[in-house]
């Protein structure tokens, strides 16, 4: 299954919400990202954190290519393109990070991968659009000035594509306020793969909470 660039974005905008995590235990991580693919989340973001994070994305990458070709897994907290580049090789197909890189988008680029750099304000945004990123994270979204901070942005820019992490919550009141602000996607963690449903292994209750909330913005978007 073809996962280039235009799929990829296209599909992150479809989707609305992009599910982040990161688990040190391969199995458990399986289970975390098949939940997410089956409520509709097909799009990943699996943090770098942890000892020796890109052999446990490799070994999730490589079952997702024969268990369900159709999950398509990305990396979050990259901040230097040598990561970056191991986690393509092992088979990222877009990128995330918590601030801007140079280096990160031209090794993206080189090999047609999305990259959204985290930005805090609007020359941050526009260097990351000068780079070629066609989705830029706003992070911390909350920290940052929140929807008012996107909705600002989009006056003079309304060209650019805004994704948010960090203040945004599965409730109706919270994502209302995202998506009225302009945005085409939001990266969501522990508000939406709970510790309580880790905990306790509910791999429904997150394939569950990820459709009611997909639903929940596509419901939104409607309005």
């Amino acid at each position: 299954m073809s996962h280039d660039r235009m799929t990829v974005l296209s599909t992150m905008i479809d989707q609305g919400v992009i599910p982040v995590f990161y688990h040190p235990d391969i199995e458990v991580s399986k289970h975390v990202i098949q939940a997410c693919a089956n409520g509709g989340a097909k799009c990943v973001e699996f943090t770098n954190r942890g000892d020796f994070a890109p052999h446990v994305f490799l070994d999730i990458a490589r079952h997702f290519a024969k268990a369900d070709p159709s999950v398509i897994m990305g990396v979050g907290s990259i901040v230097d393109a040598p990561t970056a580049g191991i986690y393509i090789a092992n088979g990222a197909k877009f990128v995330v990070g918590p601030l801007i890189n140079a280096d990160v988008a031209k090794i993206c680029n080189r090999r047609k991968i999305p990259y959204s750099p985290g930005c805090g304000s609007a020359s941050e945004i526009s260097t990351a659009e000068e780079l070629g990123c066609e989705i830029v994270k706003v992070f911390p979204g909350s920290s940052v000035g929140g929807p008012e901070f996107v909705k600002s942005v989009l006056g003079p820019c309304p060209w650019t594509r805004i994704m948010p992490t960090g203040g945004v919550d599965c409730t109706e009141d919270s994502l209302k306020k995202w998506f009225n602000a302009g945005v085409v996607c939001v990266g969501m963690g522990s508000n939406l793969i709970t510790k309580e449903l880790l905990d306790k292994k509910d791999y429904d209750g997150i394939t569950t909470k990820v459709r009611e909330t997909i639903q929940l913005v596509r419901t939104i978007r409607k309005k």
